[in-house]
């Protein structure tokens, strides 16, 4: 009986007071910030680094090659996005509805942590159409490689800092709203 009393102690729903909550929150969020779509984001400072006309074009290539393989996988069927935004709605106003009209904290904890993952996910998706939209004009030879290169590097470059700025905001959320939670019910009572 110790060892089960000790592993539900462990794995309690009171979220704001958990610890385990604070480290998924962290892991998630610097998880999510490593980059964008999956392109190394190494590549893309180097890019940036060097500037557009001193890049070389193997650089540039490689940046292409990588957005070529990893946009399409991005792309939603015709349907999916009604689907995907009746599935998000639903989730989010039932963790909404059960969070603060009912006063859940597991379920106000994964609010505040799968609205801002939901946002992130919608602006991926729009990342990789205008990559993609970048990509064709590259193959249908509207724009050089470089210029194609730059744009895709300016783009997902923008993409990360909108990601930091998000996860900072998520995360600080998470914190202002879980003291006051643990302020107005102090012992999780």
């Amino acid at each position: 009986m110790g060892g089960t009393a000790g592993l539900i102690e462990a794995l309690d729903t009171r979220s704001f007071s958990s610890v385990w909550y604070w480290l998924m929150l962290t892991v998630t969020w610097t998880w999510v910030s490593r980059g964008a779509l999956g392109i190394p984001p190494e590549l893309v400072r180097s890019l940036n680094r060097r500037g557009v006309g001193q890049a070389d074009n193997s650089a540039a290539l490689r940046l292409l090659d990588w957005v070529s393989l990893v946009a399409p996988r991005w792309q939603l069927m015709r349907d999916d996005g009604v689907v995907l935004l009746g599935v998000a709605s639903f989730v989010l106003s039932m963790l909404a509805g059960l969070g603060f009209l009912y006063g859940l904290e597991l379920a106000q904890a994964l609010l505040l942590m799968m609205a801002p993952l939901m946002l992130l996910g919608w602006l991926r998706l729009q990342l990789a159409a205008r990559l993609r939209a970048t990509l064709a004009e590259a193959e249908g030879a509207r724009l050089s490689v470089d210029e194609a290169a730059a744009q895709i590097a300016a783009r997902i470059t923008a993409h990360m800092r909108a990601t930091l700025v998000l996860s900072g905001v998520a995360v600080a959320t998470a914190a202002i709203w879980g003291t006051i939670w643990m302020a107005a019910h102090p012992n999780g009572l």
